[in-house]
Formats: structure tokens, sequence, C-alpha cells
């Protein structure tokens, strides 16, 4: 969204961004976590082994930077930088490394009476999967999560209903979540079968 355009929504809304809308609940379904690929062997200059990316995305194709100011993802103390901030799809961070670690990643919104969401991620580097090890296969870790907004401001709530598409074509995730969903269903309804016998 422009910066003119945003900030004359932010004056026609007022500084409580036109108040609280109650009874609303507006919920965005997101996909967050990170790929790695490893190198093959440690690198020589540093050490490290892999290459990743930490991400958080739509689950839907819409474009997230009509309600997202920007994103935060705060790596190791290790990394010059350590928090990286990104302004604009896509919301991601690429680094190489060694070790696994928490990253935290804290939404900010458009609108400033809305506190930011924060998500904690276990960046993943390694798994028992051969060709993963290999480097013939990028590790995929992600997971589906949803912001939930209980009673936004009238700003809020129309930047939350005006997203637009972000991509044209069609819009997929690394992994399944539809396939996996499935699957979780039959396995609960399979335990509790099993449990009522």
């Amino acid at each position: 969204m422009e910066v003119l355009q945003l900030k004359s929504k932010m004056a026609e809304f007022g500084p409580d961004s036109g108040g609280r809308v109650k009874g609303v609940t507006i919920i965005k379904p997101i996909v967050f976590g990170n790929v790695a690929r490893y190198f093959g062997k440690k690198r020589e200059e540093d050490g490290h082994t892999h290459q990743w990316t930490v991400y958080v995305k739509p689950y839907k194709n819409e474009d997230m930077s009509t309600y997202v100011k920007k994103i935060q993802f705060k790596l190791h103390e290790s990394y010059a930088n350590q928090n990286r901030v990104v302004t604009k799809p896509p919301y991601e961070v690429t680094e190489t490394g060694w070790g696994e670690f928490e990253i935290i990643i804290k939404v900010f919104f458009h609108d400033p009476n809305e506190r930011p969401v924060t998500l904690y991620h276990l960046l993943k580097l390694f798994q028992s999967e051969t060709n993963i090890m290999l480097g013939k296969k990028m590790l995929v870790s992600e997971y589906y999560d949803e912001m939930v907004f209980q009673d936004p401001s009238a700003m809020m709530q129309q930047l939350l209903s005006s997203s637009r598409p972000l991509t044209l074509g069609g819009h997929r995730h690394e992994t399944d979540f539809e396939e996996k969903k499935e699957k979780t269903l039959n396995t609960i309804t399979t335990a509790k079968k099993e449990n009522s016998i």
C-alpha cells in the first residue's frame, strides 16, 4: 500500500484508528517456517554447512502488505545484525550457518493500535532422510497458524478486508496442509474408535 494512502487512511480514522469494531473476528491464516539445503561439506572460510531461508507467507493467495507494516526476524546473536526487518513481500531472510536455533518472528501492522503478533520458530537444518543429508533434497520445516483479530479497529478491519491476490497463477506451499489435516483427522478418529472399545 502506498505510504501517502496509508497516512491518509490513518488521518481519516484518527488516533484511535476509528475505535474497536465489537463482535467482529477476522482470521488471517499464515504459513511460517524455513527451508534449508546442505552444501555437501563444511565451507572452509566460515565452517557453515547449510543455506537456509526463514519466512512468513499468507496461507491463501493474498498480499499481506495491505495490513502488515513489517516483519522482524530475530536471529541468533552470532549473526551480524541479528534483527532483520523486512517491509515488503516476500517476508523472508536467507542466510548460511551450521547450527539450529530459535528465531523470534514479530509481525507489525499498519494500524499502530494493533499489537504485534509474535511467532517462535526453531530453525531446522538437520534431518535423517538420506537425500536431505546429501543435499539432493531441500529440508522443509513449516507450520500453519492463524492470526486472529478479535474486535479490530475500524481501520484494521478495512485493511484486513481489502487485501488483493499476491500472484495471478497458482499458489502453493512446500507442505500440503489439506492432506496433513485429513491424515491428522483420520488418526484422531481411529484413536477415538480404538479407545471407545
